[in-house]
């Protein structure tokens, strides 16, 4: 199965947020709401899985999960709560999730959100409406199927990186030379080309990061027996120190007299 992605067009943008309210409606995420936390509304978070972000030259470009290639957040998950679908879309299991966060703290895009509002908080981001579009639901993403202008589209990412530089190699003079998502991060599916440049997280490299979080990952389960074993240990000497306690206050605690060699009474 191709790999699906979305290529945005930030020069055809109108900022019109169409998008960003289908995304809600068609995921029930709810209205957001100002936290201590988190006092925009206009940021990411668990119940906004996409943002419009303000570029020079009052342009616009969504923000969402990138979903890469080769993701560092299924890479950092120690339980497989994120995954890699077939289709591309990068998917959450909130079945499997142990609220870890691991996730969050791999993400080099800094997309994954936490719900803390919640008795049993989740992992929350945009999923490219992979399970509308499996049940037959859906042919496309909420966000790019509201979208007036078709300045957001959906489709096979090979065939959008080349519609991309088609757009850019037709119109040079339009575009900056550059398919953001084409190599960041090793790759990602959501695209984007532009007039204006479009900063990313100092965070993002150029290579795949799952290599590098599988290399800390490693070290988990080591850990994980090493901080069992020294608590199992503390316990018991804890344990032991309470007892000696617990003999040394009572009234009928004492301490026995050896007994005495028979070859000394005589």
């Amino acid at each position: 199965m191709s790999h699906k992605g979305i290529l945005t067009d930030v020069t055809r943008c109108i900022g019109c947020a169409s998008c960003v309210t289908a995304c809600r409606e068609a995921n029930d995420t709810g209205s957001p709401v100002p936290t201590p936390w988190q006092p925009d509304v206009n940021e990411l978070s668990a119940t906004r899985w996409t943002t419009l972000d303000r570029l020079p030259g009052g342009r616009f470009v969504r923000r969402q999960c990138r979903h890469c290639l080769e993701p560092a957040c299924a890479s950092a998950c120690p339980v497989g709560a994120l995954q890699k679908a077939p289709d591309g879309a990068v998917i959450y299991d909130s079945a499997r999730c142990m609220g870890c966060r691991y996730c969050m703290m791999a993400c080099p895009f800094a997309i994954p959100r936490y719900s803390w509002d919640t008795a049993v908080p989740y992992v929350r981001k945009c999923v490219l409406c992979h399970d509308r579009i499996a049940r037959g639901e859906a042919t496309e993403p909420a966000c790019t199927e509201a979208c007036p202008v078709e300045a957001t589209i959906f489709g096979d990412r090979e065939a959008l990186l080349a519609e991309a530089k088609r757009r850019i190699a037709e119109k040079p003079d339009l575009y900056v030379d550059r398919v953001w998502g084409e190599h960041e991060a090793g790759g990602t599916g959501i695209l984007n080309i532009s007039d204006v440049d479009i900063p990313l997280p100092a965070t993002v490299p150029t290579d795949p990061l799952p290599e590098r979080t599988m290399k800390v990952l490693r070290t988990v389960p080591a850990v994980f027996v090493g901080v069992g074993a020294a608590m199992v240990s503390l316990r018991w000497l804890i344990g032991r120190r309470d007892r000696l306690r617990a003999e040394a206050a009572s009234g009928d605690g004492h301490t026995e007299a050896p007994a005495t060699d028979e070859k000394e009474n005589h």
